[in-house]
């Protein structure tokens, strides 16, 4: 039986994004990707935007990804131990993934060591210089008085409205061929801040959806994890090196 060693990374599968087709078409390529790692995955990582819209009323989740839930549970329940970050599609998670699978909800950073790594994780929302708007309106929208807000609004309505607003959304919209930032993106400027106090082997968000490895200096690196809409990227971390990868599913 294949040793459970590596650590996988994932982040912006905006399940829900597009027409109903297209979004189960990502769904069966994101449960492949799970399903190839499950053998030798110690520890899963989704770093926020799993779903382009994500809200949990008292007794009710929005319907869909049966497929991806299932997968994640018979992960889980093999002893992967799974982490899901809050993105600002689906920032409103509380507790439905740590009851049914167990899942480390992560509402900003996570600060960790593995192997001898050390490790800088975020979404990567709200970072960096700049988007002021942005700020004010994530903390708005995290605060207790926002959440109870929407918890009173139908979930037909309120579902319905963020499904609306999500065929707006930059991801909807974005091309493949959108050109790659360097040194002026801005999380590389929250890194090398961030740097100038607290030493980190990798810095790895999702957010921007553009798959990004960035030497930031002779021994730290800046991962971007990109999105599965238009890449289908992940990083494997096999106890040594953290690398950025694309999943191809094979054919049926």
């Amino acid at each position: 039986m294949p040793t459970r060693n590596k650590l996988y990374f994932a982040s912006d599968f905006h399940l829900g994004t597009g027409s109903y087709e297209s979004s189960r078409k990502r769904e069966d390529r994101i449960v492949s990707w799970l399903d190839s790692i499950k053998a030798d995955a110690a520890e899963l990582f989704l770093m926020g935007d799993v779903f382009d819209f994500w809200f949990e009323y008292k007794t009710v989740v929005p319907k869909g990804y049966i497929r991806f839930l299932g997968k994640l549970a018979e992960l889980t329940d093999a002893g992967v131990k799974l982490y899901m970050f809050k993105g600002n599609h689906d920032m409103w998670m509380f507790d439905y993934f740590k009851q049914e699978l167990g899942a480390t909800i992560i509402s900003d950073d996570l600060k960790m060591e593995r192997g001898g790594k050390k490790f800088f994780l975020h979404h990567g929302d709200g970072l960096g210089p700049g988007d002021g708007f942005y700020k004010v309106l994530k903390n708005f929208f995290r605060s207790g008085f926002c959440q109870w807000l929407f918890a009173r609004v139908h979930p037909n309505l309120g579902v319905g409205i963020a499904n609306y607003w999500s065929t707006h959304s930059r991801i909807s919209n974005q091309k493949k061929d959108d050109p790659k930032p360097g040194e002026q993106e801005w999380l590389v400027t929250f890194c090398h801040e961030e740097l100038k106090t607290n030493f980190y082997d990798y810095l790895v968000f999702g957010h921007r959806h553009l798959p990004l490895d960035i030497q930031l200096n002779a021994d730290s690196r800046y991962i971007n994890l990109g999105e599965w809409v238009n890449y289908s990227t992940y990083a494997e971390f096999d106890g040594t090196t953290l690398t950025l990868k694309s999943f191809e599913q094979p054919a049926n």
